[in-house]
């Protein structure tokens, strides 16, 4: 039987109804059976003491008893010596935790999609203690409302840790914790119009839900045009009236690109020509393999560039936890446009603080750089060896890398094909904005990709191109190239 820890020995709501529909211990029966038929009390849950329920509903233990007797009898109930008395009745047919959720899709077994780390690898034992010893040693002050801007000791750490692995210039009072760069990103997209900014340059392609959140705000994305050498600066003096842009110098989502030096010295020319300011997104910037680490725009001019970073490809999504550095105009103007912004709870940033001051969070990105570079070997092997005739590209660092295919294959019939073999796979055509573009292939990623799994994954992948082919007679070339 499975077991749910929902109202476990717990609180119970039951409507009695009134005096005149019975003796008491048979309408607490009946709103009971209503309440397990209906499903408010799942299969499997511990219903609160006999005792506990008849102080709660105003009435006699007896009558609480008798009921729990007669459902016990009636099969809806189980009830073992020395163990709490449990749902054992469903009108479910299947399991419900082996389903997925209202609008959800089914979990695939072979993660190749981008956008998660490895979530087999979330330091969770050093999490917990992290979490044990701030609830166990912080002041009961700091169980207030969170403090605007974010804790003062994970401001402090976090400028600190900028400096040394980034090359960011920052104090504390520059840093503003956030729930991630998407949060981020809208807090600053809010204030942008203070300053006379109604439009935000987005390179194109790029991350699409940034460029959504753009446009939720109110603000205009413009495309801008990315090759290898990165955000193509000179489309932005060709845009009057543009004064911000949002870029990924460090790792460019989906092309891999790194921002080259001549134009990230043109971006912060213009930025200062127009009065304007850079967006800088360091994503992916802790995974390299193949270069020399990349320091972030915002220390060539902090009174320029607004940065973002956060947890997500780092440890996990699900923590909520990012932050801006920004210059003071900006941090002040951002903490007063949006007084409700919402916050990580204290706990957690104090844990992630923990983290930082102890090198915990060094040891682990150090440890995941090492597991993801054998991974993306062992993908680039895999994909060289069984698609032959594709083009693998941006695999010198992040957690991602495009496969590009021929143009006899349909893109986006393989992304079909290969969900119907329980294989997540991302079309690189969806990540564009406009369609005046070339671009045809896939986005791998490759940080929640069990290594086990690498090369079934792939074939899998295989199978679903061939499926996809438009044209079945095309021959391939040989071997992929890499670049």
């Amino acid at each position: 039987m499975r077991v749910s820890q929902t109202n476990l020995a717990g609180d119970l709501l039951l409507n009695l109804g009134r005096p005149e529909d019975g003796p008491l211990h048979e309408r607490v029966k009946r709103a009971l059976r209503s309440a397990i038929r209906e499903g408010r009390v799942e299969v499997g849950t511990a219903l609160p003491p006999s005792r506990q329920l008849a102080a709660d509903l105003g009435c006699s233990r007896w009558a609480v008893t008798e009921a729990y007797g007669q459902l016990v009898a009636e099969g809806y109930l189980e009830a073992r010596s020395g163990s709490a008395t449990r749902v054992r009745w469903s009108n479910d047919s299947g399991t419900e935790a082996e389903r997925p959720a209202a609008g959800q899709a089914p979990a695939a077994r072979f993660d190749l999609a981008p956008g998660l780390p490895d979530l087999r690898a979330f330091p969770r034992r050093r999490w917990a203690d992290a979490i044990r010893e701030q609830l166990t040693t912080t002041a009961f002050t700091e169980f207030g409302y969170p403090q605007p801007g974010g804790h003062p000791r994970l401001r402090r750490l976090l400028a600190e840790y900028l400096g040394r692995s980034r090359g960011v210039i920052a104090t504390p009072g520059d840093v503003t914790v956030c729930a991630s760069v998407t949060d981020g990103v809208r807090r600053v997209c809010q204030a942008l119009p203070a300053d006379g900014i109604t439009a935000v340059g987005c390179e194109e392609p790029g991350w699409t839900r940034l460029r959504e959140v753009i446009r939720a705000t109110g603000l205009e994305p413009v495309p801008v045009r990315v090759d290898e050498g990165g955000l193509r600066v000179d489309d932005l003096t060709g845009r009057p009236g543009l004064r911000a842009v949002l870029t990924a110098p460090a790792h460019q989502f989906p092309l891999g690109a790194v921002l080259v030096p001549e134009r990230r010295a043109a971006l912060l020319d213009w930025a200062r020509r127009v009065d304007g300011v850079v967006l800088e997104d360091d994503y992916d910037a802790e995974f390299r393999y193949d270069r020399r680490p990349v320091a972030a725009v915002q220390g060539m001019d902090p009174s320029r560039v607004i940065l973002f970073k956060s947890l997500s490809k780092t440890l996990s999504p699900a923590l909520g936890i990012g932050w801006m550095v920004a210059p003071p105009r900006w941090t002040d103007r951002l903490r007063r446009t949006d007084q409700a912004a919402t916050q990580p709870s204290t706990p957690d940033q104090l844990a992630f603080a923990s983290l930082l001051e102890s090198g915990a969070y060094d040891r682990h990105l150090r440890a995941c750089r090492h597991r993801y570079r054998g991974r993306r070997d062992t993908l680039v092997q895999a994909l060289t060896d069984q698609l032959s005739g594709a083009e693998i590209s941006g695999i010198a660092a992040g957690l991602h890398l495009i496969l590009r295919l021929p143009a006899t294959v349909d893109t986006s019939a393989v992304v079909t094909a290969a969900a119907a073999r329980s294989l997540r796979v991302a079309d690189l055509a969806a990540y564009h904005a406009t369609d005046d573009h070339a671009d045809h292939g896939l986005v791998l990623g490759y940080g929640n990709l069990a290594d086990s799994m690498v090369d079934e994954a792939v074939r899998h992948l295989r199978k679903a191109v061939e499926e996809s082919r438009q044209n079945s007679a095309a021959v391939l070339p040989d071997r992929p190239r890499r670049r």
